[in-house]
């Protein structure tokens, strides 16, 4: 039985929520969809959906699955895409959506030596870190940092965003340095705006979560270089990603606390409508960006 037909009616059932639901978005059978997913179920030898007479859930097994088995199929099809294009050279205008600090940071030299490989392609890059409509405001590709919610859009993993805890050497000294999740509180904090109860936190390997959110801020702004830049002043504790803090923990400006503790990360997404026939421009650019960092970006070599 073809392994992909057995993965699209495992996506289709997880993101439906039901096999008749799912069954009508394929154009198939419920008894089929139904057959599929027990195949692969019996294949892999692991469960993949808690089934009940009134819902479907995707098992902890199935979620890694689907992650997996969504990145294949945008794959296949990206490389569909571009075999299909294959001879047709990179061409137009590419409009791209991408958040501030890290374009600021680092997405200028990108861009340069991208063009230098497709001087055909015009780039037009608006920054803004709310989240854009990507379809009804007309861009190719949108980047964006975070734990991503499903939706009709497609996304590729670029790389592992990292974050730290950290606050200059000065204020460490005037406030003290703490050393277990109960030192932090009653410390100064400074909180990006566009942070939710539900982003990461500081997590022990007990499962103890010192949500920074949550706890009283002396600033708060919608921009994670002022936060840095404050904190570098001697205003608080930050939880910022390293592409941002990483040079100023280098430099020794700040400096990381609470390091025995586990980090949640975000990550870096390549986020666009279609998965068919996707232009030369955004195969190339998705491409070159999922390249050009490496496994281990510079920024986390502090």
């Amino acid at each position: 039985m073809d392994k992909l037909n057995l993965m699209q009616a495992f996506i289709a059932v997880a993101q439906q929520g039901s096999f008749t639901s799912a069954a009508e978005k394929l154009g198939a059978s419920t008894q089929l969809v139904s057959k599929y997913v027990s195949q692969l179920e019996s294949e892999l030898k692991v469960r993949l959906l808690h089934r009940t007479t009134r819902s479907v859930t995707v098992t902890e097994a199935g979620l890694a699955y689907l992650e997996r088995a969504q990145q294949i199929l945008s794959d296949i099809a990206a490389l569909e895409g571009s075999i299909k294009e294959e001879g047709d050279e990179p061409k137009g205008r590419l409009r791209i959506s991408a958040p501030m600090s890290f374009s600021t940071l680092h997405l200028g030299e990108l861009l340069a030596e991208y063009q230098q490989h497709y001087p055909t392609v015009t780039i037009e890059l608006q920054l803004n870190d709310r989240k854009v409509d990507i379809v009804e405001e007309g861009f190719d590709l949108a980047i964006r940092i975070g734990n991503l919610e499903s939706s009709s859009l497609i996304a590729k993993k670029i790389m592992p965003i990292n974050l730290v805890m950290c606050a200059s050497p000065d204020y460490l000294i005037k406030h003290g340095e703490p050393v277990t999740l109960e030192d932090l509180q009653g410390h100064r904090y400074l909180h990006y705006s566009y942070r939710n109860d539900d982003m990461p936190a500081l997590v022990s390997t007990q499962n103890k979560r010192f949500v920074l959110n949550r706890q009283k801020g002396s600033i708060t702004a919608n921009n994670g270089e002022v936060l840095t830049k404050a904190a570098v002043a001697g205003a608080g504790i930050i939880l910022q990603p390293t592409f941002i803090v990483g040079p100023y923990i280098a430099q020794g400006q700040l400096k990381p606390v609470l390091e025995k503790y586990q980090q949640e990360s975000l990550g870096l997404y390549a986020v666009y409508p279609h998965r068919k026939y996707l232009s030369g421009k955004v195969q190339s650019f998705i491409e070159f960006l999922s390249n050009y960092y490496g496994q281990i970006p510079f920024w986390d070599n502090y």
